[in-house]
């Protein structure tokens, strides 16, 4: 489900203090990391890391500006109001949320999703901008005043115009992945001659949410109808905004396009953010982003326009589509199983593993995966339990199911085939077989 993250020499800034904390605060998350992963009674183990690391980087936080200070950093102000937001409002925002969920996977996957993010960007630009390797992305912001009335008027909006409460998570969203999202970027040209970027970054589960209690419909995923709507309703969100502060002189609306994350995050890197805002509402996560840029090359974007709206939403969808990894759940009670075949397949697709049966159940309801590699003998619930389980209910029936077995003679293969399975593999199966067994399986499932 969640990949290790692997320190590396270019997050080094080459002070040894905070090299060293940086790479204590990676160690955290990985065992975080492998709290979730197991399962197994791994709630409380992450609740406990989840707290340590909050400890643990509100520590480092003082450390660094007490270093800072010492060395007469001139970009200290602005350091220090980047690690304000982050202890003040971020991490208590996302603490809060995790005890509302009481922890849920959703929960725990915007808790991790965020603060990883926020520290490799924080760690790779800020950080290194300390000893003078690179130049901080936060240079040119907003007063905080001028941030607190922006802030304040996208939470009356988000009320509405999308019915939605939500509060500011962080005040420096740094362009990282929140889960399945939608980025929508519209440009503007102001009466003063400058070219700005606004990006509305919506989460998938909110924006469909948002869209069905609007129309009165439900919809089970990102369709044509959706985008159209959310870009009418976006384009309406922001003529209010332009009402409201009018000094900024927005003409009208330029172009619009639809990104993939790594376009959004690509723009992000390369121009500095003006105004830069993370929210939770009571559905899911939104962000706001102004920068001053040029416009996209025409390759890297679907520019809509009148004539061609539709086309290009439907490639933009097909695109989205095609970048998603298959999902694939490991389930063995073998730990020493479970990692071979996620270090074996990680890279070209999303590996979930559990330890057992009742485990791999809840896994396939809360997160459905697009096959199942199942060990066949496990104890209390063994491999044929756990099918039957599956084919037994409506809504997963159809899952596709590969066991795994150690057993190799004629008679239990027959008793393994019995049950219908897509296939099977055999634990003594060379790794570059097993991977390409796999790759065959989605292959065919494509045609």
């Amino acid at each position: 489900m969640y990949e290790q993250l692997v320190w590396q020499d270019r997050f080094n800034i080459g002070v040894n203090i905070i090299d060293m904390e940086h790479k204590k605060l990676f160690g955290i998350i990985n065992r975080i990391f492998t709290s979730i992963n197991q399962d197994s009674n791994s709630e409380w183990a992450c609740q406990e890391g989840i707290k340590y690391f909050k400890n643990h980087a509100i520590k480092h936080f003082s450390d660094e500006e007490e270093y800072m200070q010492s060395i007469n950093y001139s970009g200290y102000e602005m350091h220090k109001r980047i690690h304000d937001n982050f202890r003040e409002k971020t991490l208590p925002a996302l603490e809060k949320e995790l005890e509302q969920k009481n922890f849920s996977e959703e929960s725990v996957e915007h808790f991790m999703g965020v603060c990883v993010g926020w520290l490799l960007g924080h760690t790779m630009i800020e950080d290194h901008a300390i000893t003078g390797a690179k130049v901080s992305n936060w240079s040119d912001l907003l007063s905080k005043e001028e941030s607190a009335a922006i802030s304040q008027s996208l939470i009356e909006l988000l009320y509405d115009v999308f019915q939605l409460d939500a509060s500011v998570i962080s005040e420096h969203y740094g362009g990282e992945k929140f889960g399945k999202g939608i980025y929508y970027q519209l440009s503007y040209d102001s009466k003063k001659g400058e070219h700005w970027e606004v990006f509305l970054i919506f989460e998938e589960k909110m924006i469909l949410s948002t869209i069905a209690s609007i129309m009165g419909f439900r919809y089970d995923s990102i369709n044509p109808t959706v985008i159209n709507t959310s870009r009418y309703m976006s384009q309406q969100f922001l003529e209010n905004l332009r009402n409201r502060f009018p000094t900024v002189g927005l003409c009208e609306l330029k172009q619009e396009n639809l990104l993939q994350h790594k376009q959004f995050q690509k723009i992000f890197k390369e121009k500095n953010p003006r105004c830069s805002l993370l929210f939770n509402t009571d559905a899911g996560y939104f962000a706001f982003c102004v920068i001053s840029a040029q416009p996209l090359e025409e390759e890297a974007k679907h520019t809509i326009k009148a004539e061609n709206a539709m086309d290009e939403i439907k490639q933009y969808l097909t695109n989205r589509v095609v970048n998603r990894k298959n999902k694939i759940l490991v389930v063995d009670d073998s730990i020493t199983m479970r990692h071979f075949l996620k270090e074996l397949l990680a890279k070209d697709y999303d590996v979930e593993m559990v330890d057992s049966g009742l485990s791999a159940f809840r896994s396939i309801i809360l997160r459905r995966p697009d096959l199942v590699i199942l060990d066949y003998d496990m104890p209390i619930c063994d491999g044929k339990q756990v099918l039957e389980m599956i084919r037994g209910e409506n809504d997963f029936k159809d899952i596709p199911v590969i066991f795994l077995t150690g057993r190799g003679d004629v008679e239990s293969i027959r008793q393994v085939m019995s049950l219908t399975p897509e296939g099977y593999i055999l634990k003594t199966t060379k790794p570059e077989e097993i991977k390409k067994s796999i790759e065959i399986f989605f292959k065919k499932k494509a045609k």
